[in-house]
């Protein structure tokens, strides 16, 4: 479980277009669409995912169980965004706390902690 500790403070960063499942009218009270939060804490999630996935064991995952979240501007449809995450602490040797956000440009759309933990993943055997 050393590696993980070794991870501490590693970032990684993902662009993505803000469309399709990610975006909301606000039950029609909007005429346009917008980056919603549970899309916006999604590609949170994914990303803090993806920055740790490298380092598990074989048969291991993460799950999510705790996300602490600023939803602080909007974000258009078919904005270019970029979610970011890095890691700050690793509890227990299966707990990870990130910190995560979702910025446009230099604008912060969205900002906070993301909790994960490890579990192992059932075979089906």
């Amino acid at each position: 479980m050393s590696e993980f500790t070794e991870m501490v403070g590693e970032e990684r960063t993902q662009a993505f277009t803000v469309e399709g499942l990610l975006t909301t009218d606000v039950g029609g009270t909007l005429p346009v669409s917008v980056l919603s939060t549970p899309g916006m804490i999604g590609m949170m999630e994914h990303n803090a995912t993806q920055l740790i996935a490298p380092a598990l064991p074989d048969g291991a995952g993460t799950v999510g169980f705790e996300v602490s979240i600023k939803h602080v501007a909007g974000a258009f449809e078919g904005a270019e965004c970029e979610a970011w995450a890095r890691l700050d602490e690793v509890l227990d040797g299966r707990k990870f706390r990130f910190s995560v956000e979702v910025r446009e440009g230099e604008r912060v759309i969205g900002t906070g902690i993301h909790e994960r933990r490890m579990i192992e993943i059932p075979t089906g055997e």
